[in-house]
């Protein structure tokens, strides 16, 4: 009898547990209770939400999920605001009527119906070319989906060009002087490529050139560009990047303005490849033996396009603000040593944002991070300028630049990016 009574209680427990849960849950979130469908909470009660716990936050299922989810949790955005807006009491109500924030609002609901055929290109071109058709359990992330759509502006609009240039312009004109007769044999590795713009740039130099992207957020977004199908010609595309950001605004109309892109259509070619992968898992390229015949394509490859001097390794590697995205930039300025051939070159752009969440092992002043790349191996260019060009070539400078900055808006963010070309002795 007892030991039926136990088992009964325990039975009762276990289905209890997850409403426990749940209700906690509703308690300490309720301000999102309007997020929650039917479908997100069966998967919470049956704990389907921990069936995918290994997919990490830049993953193909996180990416894809969240791609498709866009509509849906933009929409919801749309749905708070309007809620806030009718909490206002009758004469507020009135005055805002006056000024057409309904209209503001609905305006919103439309460009967000805009972005979002963009944002359904990108999920269903990832579908096809990587089988993903499901829907994973977790959280979406609406933050990075913006961020990626943002990058086509900054990447491959026109507004985008005055940005591009400020901070592509110190890297393109150091390689540049290299002889165009060399360049083919020359191997370039660009990581964190993001929407791949830099290395596409350079790899219309005539170097053979590898973008290498973590993030499949980013990726996935470049695939679109890439594809053929989805972006077979200049300005193919329309975003409204800002609508959701209504703050430093000076108009509706800048607020909502659309913004059409590419600007250029970049493809995969003999050089120009994409690796999809933690940089820190690539391997140095093997000496070059023969001419690189192999088709192009996103995977990592170990082609034999090399350097003239039959070197493992990189020529050049291009990083642009990608040094303080590392949890341990030790290990990353490492690796930048260890993937150059001997005598090769590490060109760097960006400032020291240590935006890895707090978890970075380690987070360093500028003068900190040049004492420990000259202990790790590597010569810093003689010279020294304030972005102006004054220094002479490669010179280390400060350049004061933006980052997916809108042009229209009422506030700037300025980075004093940091500019170096370095050799590995070592």
């Amino acid at each position: 009898m007892v030991t039926s009574f136990t088992f009964s209680f325990d039975a009762l427990l276990a289905c209890l547990f997850p409403l426990a849960l749940f209700a906690v849950v509703l308690r300490t979130s309720f301000a999102n209770l309007r997020a929650w469908s039917w479908a997100a909470a069966r998967d919470f009660l049956s704990l389907r939400s921990l069936k995918f716990s290994a997919h990490g936050p830049f993953s193909q299922e996180k990416a894809y999920q969240s791609y498709t989810q866009y509509s849906r949790l933009a929409g919801l955005e749309v749905a708070t605001r309007q809620a806030m807006y009718s909490s206002l009491g009758r004469a507020h109500k009135r005055l805002g009527n006056k000024i057409g924030y309904p209209a503001k609002l609905e305006q919103l609901r439309y460009v967000t119906d805009i972005n979002a055929t963009i944002t359904e290109g990108i999920a269903g071109l990832a579908a096809k070319e990587f089988g993903l058709s499901e829907t994973y359990a977790g959280h979406a992330d609406l933050s990075r989906v913006r961020e990626s759509l943002k990058h086509f502006i900054r990447d491959w609009s026109e507004e985008g060009a005055q940005e591009r240039e400020k901070i592509f312009r110190p890297i393109l004109d150091v390689l540049a002087a290299v002889n165009p007769l060399e360049r083919k044999d020359k191997r370039i590795l660009v990581p964190g490529s993001g929407l791949g713009r830099l290395a596409w740039e350079i790899s219309q130099l005539g170097y053979d050139t590898t973008a290498n992207e973590y993030s499949f957020f980013m990726n996935f977004a470049f695939r679109f560009l890439l594809s053929a199908e989805t972006t077979p010609s200049i300005n193919e595309h329309t975003l409204r990047p800002y609508a959701h950001w209504f703050s430093h605004q000076r108009s509706n109309d800048s607020l909502f303005r659309a913004i059409h892109f590419p600007d250029a259509v970049p493809r995969l070619t003999l050089n120009f490849r994409l690796a999809e992968s933690d940089f820190l898992t690539l391997s140095p390229p093997p000496p070059r033996t023969q001419p690189d015949t192999s088709p192009p394509d996103f995977a990592w490859s170990k082609s034999d396009a090399g350097d003239v001097h039959d070197q493992k390794g990189y020529d050049y590697i291009v990083t642009l603000f990608f040094l303080d995205t590392s949890l341990n930039v030790f290990e990353t300025m490492e690796h930048i040593h260890t993937l150059l051939r001997p005598g090769g070159t590490w060109i760097n752009m960006g400032p020291l944002l240590w935006t890895s969440g707090g978890h970075a092992k380690l987070e360093l002043s500028l003068d900190e991070v040049i004492c420990a790349a000259e202990e790790i191996g590597f010569v810093f260019q003689n010279g020294s300028g304030d972005g102006d060009g004054k220094g002479g070539l490669g010179a280390r400078c400060t350049v004061e630049c933006e980052y997916t900055g809108d042009l229209k808006a009422m506030m700037r963010w300025i980075y004093k990016a940091e500019f170096w070309v370095a050799t590995k002795t070592k």
